[in-house]
Parts: C-alpha cells; sequence; structure tokens
C-alpha cells in the first residue's frame, strides 16, 4: 500500500490516506488522491466515495516543511477542487484532528461524519498564516460568520458535538469511524440525497449581508489579540470576502493572502517557534531508556501567589495535589485566592462549575510538613532566599519518600548548592514556573549536575501534562531567561540615567511587539523581588533601589516607577519618580539627552542576544531555538520576531557585533563586549540558525 490506498466496499470506493505519524498533506498524498478520484470518478460502479485515514488521526494539516521550497502541484487546493467537483458523494470519515488542510479537505467533502472524540480546526492563524484552501470561504457558509470567524482567529479547535450542532459535520458515529462513514455513503445513494457543496450554501451568511455592521462587531469582539500581527487582518479581509464576493473571487483573494503572508517574515518567525517548541523537547545527553516514572499525587510547598498557582496547574490536569504552609492563616489565605480564580473562571464562562467543584476537590491543604510523605513530586515555592531553601529541601529529605523528586521554584538560585543538603541530590531539580503560573505556558526545567535522567524525564513528561511547554536549561544564575532579563534590566537603568524616563523606554518596547515594557513590568511583578536578589548579589541598581528604599515597591504600593490610582493597573507617569531619575543623573555627572526609540530598542535587545551567545556557548541551553522559546513564552518577546535568536540572524550578528562593540566603548561596560560565540559567527558570515542546522546534520 502506498500513501493513498484505494478498496472497493460494494459499490463504494474508499480511499484512505496513510501517511504516519499524521497524515500530513505533503505532495505524495496529494497526487495520491488526485489519481484515485479520478479513478472513483471514472469507475461506472462507484456510486459514492469514503475518505479515510489510516492510524491515529484524520489529516493533521499541510507539511510545513515544503514551506520555502518550490511549490510542486497539485496543491492543496486542487484536491479540495477536486473533491468539490466529483459528481458522486464524497464522505470524510474524521477521527483524531481534523485540522488546517485537513480540514479543508474534509470542507471540500459534500458531508463530513466524525468520531465522538474528532477535534477539528484551522490553526494556521498561529503560524502566521490563513488558511490558504478555501477555509475562509467554505467554513462561514457551513457554520455561520459568528462561529467561523472566532475559529479561525483563534486557530483553537472545537470538538466533534459542537461541530455537529453548527452544521460542521453531518454525523457523530460511534465504532468504526470508516465503516459509519460507508453505511451513511450507502444511505446517501438509496435516498439519492442531493450533492451538498459547502461552496453553494449562502443561506448562513445572510445576516451578515444584510447588515454589514453585523461583521464590524464581531470583529470587534474577537480580534482584539491581534497587535502586530499580519495575519489577523488578512484572515478578516478574506472573511469579509466570503460576504462581499462571489466565492470563486474570494478563493482567489484567500490564496493571494495565505502566499503574501507564506513568503513574509513574520510567518517565518512563528513558524520557526512552532519547530523550536517541538525542538526543545529532546532533551540531550539522556539515555534512551530512562524511563519517566509516573507522577499519580503532588505536594506543593508554600501557598502564595506561586505555589498556588503551580498547584491550580496540578489540579486543572486531575492530579491530587496537597499544599502545605507554615500557618493556618497563610494556607487559608492561600486556598481562598485559588478558589476566587476558579470562581472568576465561571463566572467568565471558561469552566464549568463541575469541573471547578472537580479541580477544588484535587487539592487538600496542610500546616504538616509530613504530608509530603505520599507525594511523588514535591515543589517548593517559598522566599526566593538560598538559606530558606536549603531549611525546606532538609527538612523534605527526611519526611519525602526515598522515590520522590524534589523541585525548587527558583526563578536564579543554585540547584546544585539546593540539593547539596539533601542526600539525594540526583533526584534534585529546578522547575522554574512563570508567574501566573496557572496561566503562562513555559516551565523551564533546571537540571543539576547531579540530576538522575529518569528524574528529568519525569518531570519533563509531567510538564507536558500541566499543559506546559517545557524547556531543559542548565544550572547558573537566572538560568536563561532571567539570566537574559538581568542584561536587559541593566541597560534599562542606563536609559533612564543618561537621559529617558520610563514611559518613553516602555513604550519603545511595546511598539516593538512586548505587551508591556521593563518598567511597568517590574512594578507588576513587585521591585522588592528584585531588590532583594541585587543585595544577595551585592549589585545596586541607582533607580530602582532608591524607590525600594522609599518603599515604592510598584502596583502594590501603588508607587514604583509609575504612580497607580487606588484599586488600578493602569501605569501613570509620576512627577516624583522622574524628579528621583533627574537627581540621581546629576549626582552622577551624567548629562541627560534625547534618546530615540531605534537606540531604545537596540540597547535593550542586543546585550541580550549578547548574553544568550554565551549561555550558548556556555551549554547552558542546547540551542538557540530553546532560548527562542523561553522568551516568547515566558517574557513576552513577540512571536512574530521569532525570539532574540532568530531575530538576530534577521538584523545579521556583524551589524549586532558592532553596535555592542560601540555600546561597551560608550559605556566603559566590558559586559557589552561581543561574546565569543557571537564574533566567531559574525564572522563567518553565520547566524545563531547554523548551530541549529549543524546539530540536526
Amino acid at each position: 500500500m502506498g500513501l493513498v490506498d484505494v478498496r472497493r466496499d460494494d459499490n463504494i470506493a474508499v480511499i484512505t490516506i496513510d501517511n504516519p505519524p499524521v497524515n500530513a498533506l505533503n505532495n505524495a498524498v496529494r497526487t495520491g488522491l488526485i489519481d484515485a478520484l479520478a479513478l472513483a470518478r471514472d469507475r461506472a460502479g462507484i456510486r459514492a466515495v469514503v475518505l479515510a485515514c489510516a492510524g491515529r488521526t484524520f489529516v493533521a494539516g499541510a507539511d510545513i516543511t515544503e514551506f520555502g521550497k518550490p511549490s510542486k502541484p497539485p496543491s492543496t487546493t486542487d484536491v479540495v477542487t477536486a473533491l468539490d467537483a466529483m459528481p458522486k458523494p464524497v464522505v470524510a470519515a474524521l477521527h483524531g484532528t481534523a485540522l488546517g488542510g485537513g480540514l479543508e479537505v474534509a470542507l471540500g467533502c459534500h458531508f463530513r461524519v466524525a468520531a465522538p472524540t474528532t477535534r477539528l480546526g484551522l490553526p494556521e492563524i498561529k503560524l502566521g498564516l490563513i488558511p490558504g484552501a478555501g477555509g475562509t470561504q467554505r467554513l462561514p457558509r457551513l457554520i455561520g460568520m459568528a462561529k467561523a470567524l472566532p475559529m479561525i482567529l483563534s486557530g483553537d479547535p472545537i470538538g466533534a458535538k459542537p461541530a455537529l450542532e453548527a452544521g460542521l459535520v453531518d454525523a457523530i458515529v460511534d465504532g468504526d469511524v470508516t465503516a459509519g462513514a460507508i453505511a451513511f455513503a450507502r444511505r446517501l445513494v438509496a435516498n439519492k440525497t442531493p450533492l451538498r457543496r459547502a461552496r453553494d450554501l449562502d443561506a448562513k451568511l445572510a445576516d451578515m449581508r444584510a447588515d454589514r455592521a453585523r461583521f464590524d462587531e464581531l470583529v470587534a469582539a474577537h480580534g482584539k489579540r491581534s497587535r502586530g500581527l499580519h495575519a489577523p487582518i488578512a484572515a478578516i479581509e478574506a472573511l469579509r470576502a466570503a460576504i462581499d464576493l462571489p466565492i470563486d473571487q474570494g478563493l482567489e483573494l484567500e490564496r493571494s493572502k495565505f502566499i503574501e503572508l507564506k513568503d513574509g517574515e513574520q510567518s517565518k518567525a512563528q513558524r520557526h517557534i512552532f519547530f523550536a517548541e517541538r525542538a526543545a523537547a529532546k532533551i540531550g545527553g539522556l539515555p534512551k531508556d530512562a524511563k519517566a516514572r509516573e507522577i499519580k499525587h503532588a505536594a506543593v510547598i508554600g501557598a502564595g501567589t506561586m505555589g498556588g498557582g503551580i498547584a491550580m496547574c496540578f489540579a486543572n490536569a486531575g492530579i491530587p495535589v496537597t499544599i502545605v504552609e507554615a500557618s493556618k492563616e497563610a494556607l487559608a489565605r492561600g486556598l481562598d485566592v485559588i478558589a476566587k480564580n476558579y470562581s472568576t473562571s465561571v463566572k467568565r464562562g471558561s469552566l464549568s462549575a463541575a469541573d471547578m467543584e472537580r479541580r477544588n476537590g484535587l487539592m487538600q491543604g496542610s500546616t504538616d510538613f509530613a504530608s509530603v510523605a505520599d507525594a511523588d513530586i514535591v515543589i517548593e515555592a517559598v522566599f526566593e532566599e538560598m538559606e530558606i531553601k536549603k531549611r525546606v529541601f532538609s527538612a523534605l529529605d527526611l519526611l519525602a519518600a526515598k522515590t520522590t523528586i524534589l523541585a525548587s521554584n527558583t526563578s536564579y538560585l543554585d540547584i546544585d548548592a539546593i540539593g547539596a543538603v539533601t542526600q539525594r541530590p540526583s533526584a534534585v531539580l529546578g522547575t522554574h514556573f512563570f508567574s501566573p503560573a496557572n496561566v503562562m505556558r513555559l516551565l523551564e526545567i533546571v537540571r543539576g549536575k547531579a540530576t538522575a535522567p529518569e528524574v528529568l524525564a519525569a518531570t519533563v513528561a509531567l510538564g507536558r501534562r500541566l499543559g506546559k511547554i517545557p524547556v531543559v536549561v542548565g544550572n547558573r544564575h537566572g538560568f536563561v531567561g532571567n539570566r537574559m532579563l538581568g542584561a536587559r534590566s541593566i541597560e534599562a537603568e542606563r536609559l533612564l540615567l543618561e537621559g529617558a524616563l520610563p514611559h518613553e523606554v516602555d513604550g519603545a518596547l511595546v511598539q516593538f511587539g512586548f505587551p508591556m515594557g521593563p518598567f511597568a513590568m517590574a512594578d507588576l511583578a513587585g521591585l522588592d523581588v528584585g531588590w532583594r536578589n541585587r543585595k544577595s548579589q551585592g549589585l545596586r541598581a541607582e533607580i530602582a533601589d532608591a524607590l525600594c528604599e522609599a518603599g515604592h515597591y510598584g502596583q502594590k504600593t501603588g508607587k514604583g516607577f509609575y504612580r497607580y490610582e487606588a484599586g488600578a493597573r493602569t501605569p501613570l507617569p509620576d512627577s516624583d519618580t522622574e524628579s528621583l531619575i533627574v537627581a540621581a543623573s546629576r549626582r552622577l555627572g551624567l548629562t541627560r539627552r534625547s534618546i530615540d526609540k531605534k537606540e531604545i530598542v537596540e540597547r535593550l535587545i542586543f546585550p541580550m542576544i549578547n548574553e544568550g551567545a554565551r549561555i550558548l556557548d556556555e551549554k547552558i541551553a542546547q540551542r538557540p531555538g530553546d532560548i527562542d522559546v523561553i522568551w516568547v513564552y515566558g517574557y513576552g518577546f513577540p512571536v512574530w520576531r521569532g525570539g532574540p535568536m532568530f531575530y538576530a540572524d534577521g538584523l545579521g550578528l556583524s551589524y549586532i557585533r558592532d553596535r555592542l562593540s560601540a555600546l561597551s566603548r560608550e559605556s566603559n561596560d566590558k559586559r557589552h563586549e561581543p561574546a565569543a560565540l557571537l564574533a566567531k559567527l559574525a564572522a563567518a558570515g553565520e547566524g545563531f540558525g547554523s548551530l541549529e542546522a549543524k546539530a540536526s546534520a
């Protein structure tokens, strides 16, 4: 059997795609489908066709490894057109996932049946693309614009039941979905049911055509998160064309937009992150026989913001978790915050009341450290001070079972030093969750020098089970993300002292694509957090430390780099802070000047890239893509720029090297001297991407 097989079941032709693991629509599959459809069309005894897939899923999308290469006919559009034009009914038998080009192929069929657990969606927007084989034109005609637009703009799939209710599928089939589709096709033939081509259905667009303002209202409600992104704008244009234009013109517009996006820089960056996220799952130095033990019960030490959020991650994944606090009062406060978070989700409609009760039921509180005895993993989430963490781990070592994994939710402390206070350093590692832990997807997993392979494998598997994107990093102060953030923070302060104001620095980074700038972010996190960190290292930040010494910790105190009105989170320029900044410049003998946005962005981003090069050279990160994933998912680096290392390659490392050299001279700061790896790659005319290519060669 080839990638596409045709068999006959009496008068039904069954076309089966078998291209594991996800039946991607590569050129061979597309060619096979065109040939199989022609065969079924021309065979006199064939009355209907079933399109099915072998393995665990229907077609889960296009083969995006073909992007960037010369296109070879037939295209997915050609396949959909051939399906659409079939004179005999074609039934798609859907199971697993029908995504992207896979769903577009299903939309080209005349009817669709699905297994109960099928997920259907058009996720192209997440790769900086739009559907390119009719998705923006056929989906609204089948389910209406009010349902189609949110599906396409979010890229999120829907289940079989809502798909049936919307009209996307015609039946849900229990048992063998292919057999069910064959039976469905026989009924169509027996009843002489007319073909139902999605392209010919207009009834569900009538409301939008009668009142175009309704489309604009729909866009306003669902297009809020598209700042800086080209794909959502193109998707909205294509969807509008489904209302305004005949379908052939709409299809032509959609295709032109798709090609424009595919060849654009944003989609290249987003596709880079897609592949980098998957590459991050490959852990260097991990033996193939390292088995990940199952985590059946967890414990979290600390019921504060981080501890509570981490506990919610376990409950959300269906894993029982015990939350341990030193006092009943602190425990009650933590559990109350968790309950309020879940209650808010119920009010917003993102969580059912039954799910809230189930998740709350998976959590129990305790003030007895001995309650960790039954846990398969214990995650410590106490104050970020080494001596406190050492005391906690010394106690855990005595109380936890010998097979228990001991993890520290530290953002920068030495995992080896923490593990050294136990009799089981091989069971110790870092699990750096990002705040809010129940929302943020990144999980930095810190491998200590003694961390056992099976412990690492189990924690990575757990991270995926919690819905996180786990990235394994080495043990060095700040690991990857916060180490690079430290380089940016130093330069951010320097910009203030030289003439910029907080809102100018933040504004430049927001315009670059970050959700917020460094000073608004620091106010949100609490300036006292960084203050304690600097004091532990004997460091000083002139402005931030002065604000802390005045008791201005950011949002929590109503003042920091900005001021905050009572009950509000909007940062407002603060004249007192600005006076403090100007006075500091004068005290240090610095002449203030106007600094443009380009200089601000380069001085904030280039030191991060430089530190990233050092991290790679030291093997703290396995690959440049890991750094990009960390910064996109953990720190808000704009995904459409692909992360700092991918962005650097786009600018050219020789330019960054020269700017860093100039910055080092001007600031008299040796930290800005180009890293050895960056200088080496720049001299060779290469980028960080060449390291990825060599690693996978």
